[in-house]
């Protein structure tokens, strides 16, 4: 990616309230990475050792990783592991998976494998404990996979006066959750529209407005816009940054790699979130 047409790495603040949040995490700061597609073309190893020195230098007390480490080929992986063990927080990373790293066989048990590997707690319809018991991390599978269907189950394991932090990869998974509480979801997937024209906004969520009725009569094809943009997520209101769900909270991350067409004017992201009771 060329820091001229996409913008410069941008750090992104943003404070959470949560109801019932334990005084002790008040002020926690929790790092999301998302979306590297890491396959050596549109992450660029300088840009990924730059995002691993900027999250160690703000001190996090948890990173979350919200998956597609990779484009499709899961090889890359190995040499996007080593990069991801160099981050440092007080509780340590926690991560999940993607649509991309679910597409080719045996490519989601490869990549577990080496996020493991460099001491990356991965969750799959899992939960975790790193804040404590009493604030339980939950990991869900991608929304595009069978396994999705589990994640009721694991919401409904937690006492509903727990609160609880989400990570899931797609965030059109928040309108399936919006029964169940989630104090926070942390999602990416959408890359923040990759294409974001001046003064409108990102692109997807322009044609989403239009409804495509002005795209749909234009002389010339434009693929990306007219008929990728809802396979790729339905909900492009929340193409990025932070949403309420019904009761429930939603952050969006706008990743840090990106595919054809690529990215204009939307910079990768690092996203710092803070902690504070509501």
């Amino acid at each position: 990616m060329r820091p001229l047409f996409t913008g410069p790495l941008t750090v992104e603040t943003v404070t959470v309230p949560i109801c019932d949040l334990p005084s002790r995490l008040e002020g926690c700061r929790i790092v999301q990475l998302s979306d590297f597609h890491f396959d050596g073309q549109r992450l660029s190893l300088g840009l990924l050792q730059q995002v691993i020195d900027r999250v160690n230098s703000l001190k996090p007390d948890l990173i979350a990783l919200t998956g597609d480490y990779v484009t499709r080929d899961p090889a890359p992986i190995f040499t996007l592991a080593t990069y991801l063990s160099q981050l440092k927080s007080r509780y340590g990373t926690v991560a999940v998976l993607g649509n991309h790293d679910n597409i080719t066989l045996g490519g989601r048990h490869t990549i577990l494998r080496s996020l493991q590997q460099a001491g990356i707690r991965t969750l799959w319809n899992d939960i975790a404990y790193p804040l404590g018991d009493d604030l339980p991390v939950v990991g869900l599978a991608d929304f595009w996979s069978r396994d999705f269907c589990g994640a009721h189950r694991v919401l409904k394991a937690l006492p509903p006066s727990q609160p609880r932090l989400v990570l899931s990869h797609n965030p059109d998974s928040a309108e399936d959750l919006a029964p169940w509480r989630v104090d926070l979801q942390l999602s990416g997937h959408t890359h923040g529209g990759q294409i974001v024209l001046p003064g409108l906004g990102p692109a997807p969520a322009l044609s989403q407005a239009l409804r495509l009725s002005v795209l749909a009569r234009l002389p010339f094809d434009l693929p990306y816009l007219k008929r990728n943009c809802l396979k790729i997520v339905r909900h492009w209101e929340w193409v990025s940054g932070l949403h309420r769900v019904g009761p429930n909270q939603l952050y969006v991350n706008r990743g840090l790699g990106s595919y054809a067409p690529g990215r204009l004017g939307c910079p990768p992201e690092v996203t710092v979130v803070e902690l504070v009771r509501g």
